[in-house]
């Protein structure tokens, strides 16, 4: 793969004090011709996510059609699980309906924060509710410490969910291990999980994977993920099950661009197709502090 890079679509300018910075976790959903809308998290300027969204024609990709004056999604009520913030993690067409299947925050004592999985579903794509006040997917005997950023894939007759799980926690950053697991589930809303780890570390100095994107193309799974060192870069995988995986990050094509609003680290993609062309959303330094950018897929 090598992707070539067409810019930065978005960056918020405190407009809003619900968008007061942060473009995170772009995922993009096609509403028509080659307009899409894409849904990020953004952040109020006491720290706390939101979900909302924009659009764009990728005729004229960095040009902002459209931006939702209020978000879909705000944190929760004082005590719920998403009282400090949601972000988004994948978007499901579902009929009608669309469900964005997304993370909770939980601002902690002992340690800096507790995650878990959300649901909310759209009639229209605008205006979502909650499938429930509580977690979707918690904390336990499989996940004990945190679950983060699910992507969810629809099949005929199973759903499928690659999620960030923390296997330990530590005194700082790289005292923690955080990888990606699998459940799957009948109805997208009960699920099922085992625990097992899909992404090996290389060596020592990883400990962060998150952010799965997974694509099915010619009976094969792809998946780009953030993966972290000294700082985040875009990994990739491949697998014939979805479940046992090899990673292939020198295959992958795109990196930071010394220098400029990526020029620090490049994580969260978000793969997706638009007729002959493939496009990957991205997000550069301060996990999306400077907005998300825009890439195509070259042609051999």
């Amino acid at each position: 793969m090598k992707w070539r890079k067409l810019g930065r679509i978005f960056c918020p300018d405190g407009e809003y004090d619900w968008m007061h910075s942060h473009a995170a976790n772009p995922v993009a959903d096609h509403i028509g011709a080659d307009d899409y809308r894409i849904y990020f998290s953004t952040r109020d300027a006491n720290n706390r996510s939101s979900i909302a969204w924009l659009e764009i024609d990728l005729r004229t990709p960095l040009k902002v059609n459209r931006v939702a004056r209020e978000p879909v999604l705000r944190p929760g009520d004082v005590g719920t699980f998403d009282d400090s913030g949601c972000s988004v993690g994948s978007i499901v067409r579902d009929g009608q309906r669309r469900l964005i299947y997304y993370m909770g925050w939980n601002l902690g004592v002992t340690v800096p924060w507790r995650n878990s999985i959300g649901l909310a579903i759209s009639d229209d794509g605008e205006h979502f509710k909650r499938f429930s006040i509580a977690p979707l997917m918690d904390r336990s005997e499989t996940d004990p410490y945190t679950i983060s950023y699910p992507w969810v894939l629809r099949s005929e007759n199973q759903w499928h969910m690659w999620y960030g799980s923390h296997l330990r926690w530590g005194t700082t950053d790289a005292d923690m291990f955080h990888v990606i697991k699998y459940a799957t589930s009948s109805d997208g809303c009960h699920w099922s999980r085992d625990g097992k780890v899909l992404i090996n570390c290389f060596d020592e100095s990883e400990y962060a994977f998150a952010r799965p994107c997974v694509l099915k193309c010619y009976g094969r799974y792809r998946m780009w993920y953030s993966y972290r060192g000294a700082a985040y870069r875009i990994g990739y995988a491949e697998s014939g099950d979805g479940v046992e995986w090899v990673r292939r990050d020198s295959n992958v094509g795109i990196a930071p661009s010394a220098g400029e609003w990526d020029g620090e680290c490049i994580e969260y993609p978000c793969v997706f197709s638009h007729g002959d062309e493939t496009y990957v959303l991205y997000c550069g330094n301060g996990y999306g502090k400077s907005g998300f950018g825009i890439a195509v897929l070259m042609k051999e």
